[in-house]
């Protein structure tokens, strides 16, 4: 796996970006009726977003498909390191396995 990681933009950008996505996503759930009781904890967080964007990234600059779990645990270990205020979020992510062997930031 090559060590360069496509960079985007500051933490901050990303955040601001990932916070307007959400916004959207509740705003057509509850446009359609849902009852934001139900859906809100289903949603991803902020920083889940801003991991699963730059995730996203990584895969495409490498190829455009996930290889396997490990693959994908690697791509997420290289965001923690990037971007170290996401690293709690990271460990959430993870596979259950790696979690269970691996200390928590």
């Amino acid at each position: 796996m090559s060590s360069s990681f496509p960079r985007r933009a500051s933490l901050e950008v990303l955040r601001a970006e990932a916070t307007d996505e959400r916004s959207v996503l509740v705003h057509e759930r509850l446009r359609f009726g849902e009852d934001p009781w139900e859906f809100m904890s289903e949603l991803p967080t902020t920083d889940e977003l801003v991991v699963l964007l730059l995730r996203t990234d990584w895969i495409e600059v490498h190829g455009g498909n996930v290889r396997d779990r490990a693959w994908n645990d690697e791509v997420l270990r290289r965001i923690a390191l990037e971007y170290p205020d996401l690293s709690s979020t990271v460990w959430q992510m993870m596979s259950p396995a790696v979690t269970q062997r691996s200390p928590r930031s």
